[in-house]
């Protein structure tokens, strides 16, 4: 169980998940977008093909089931962190985001067309989900990065020092070890 658990934590916080997550996300934006468009065109000519209700339709399915994906996604971080995943305002944002969201997919499917358009408006806060995905990815990187750094600062510190130690005086060669010294060589 906790072997699992650890496994999933290491899954959600990975680069991969990240990315899976945006690209869903950027499909969902697409499918979106398109039925947006195929709405404004169908206002503009209402005699319009009859195909494009089949392709909404088809966009509809595809809407509710990456609203199942992310559902899908929450009760994995609940799972793998516990309600611990909800300290941050964003997660817990973005889980109401996705319940409400999913809620009316569900429910208002075909009923009630006009409250449905809400769901558009839900479904767009996933936008905000990819500048989330991206921050979290830069960060890793960063942390990465910096972490580096300081091998590499520590490393240099102590190359510096040894080589003093042949030319200088031991005080100078303490003062390179703790990063105090003026010149870099």
């Amino acid at each position: 169980y906790h072997a699992l658990r650890h496994k999933t934590q290491n899954f959600l916080s990975s680069r991969y998940q990240h990315y899976l997550v945006l690209s869903l996300v950027s499909f969902d934006l697409l499918g979106i977008f398109a039925d947006i468009l195929i709405e404004l065109y169908q206002c503009d000519f209402p005699d319009a093909s009859p195909r494009w209700n089949n392709v909404k339709q088809g966009l509809a399915i595809a809407g509710l089931v990456f609203s199942c994906m992310f559902v899908l996604e929450l009760v994995l971080c609940v799972w793998g962190f516990g309600w611990s995943y909800f300290h941050t305002p964003f997660h817990t944002f973005d889980a109401l985001i996705i319940l409400l969201s999913f809620t009316l997919d569900v429910l208002l499917h075909g009923i009630l067309e006009e409250v449905a358009s809400l769901v558009v408006i839900l479904r767009l806060w996933r936008f905000f989900k990819i500048v989330e995905e991206f921050s979290v990815g830069a960060q890793e990187q960063m942390d990465g990065l910096e972490m580096r750094i300081r091998v590499l600062e520590g490393e240099n510190r102590r190359l510096r020092a040894r080589r003093l130690e042949g030319k200088g005086t031991r005080e100078e060669a303490v003062d390179v070890e703790r990063g105090e010294s003026e010149s870099l060589l």
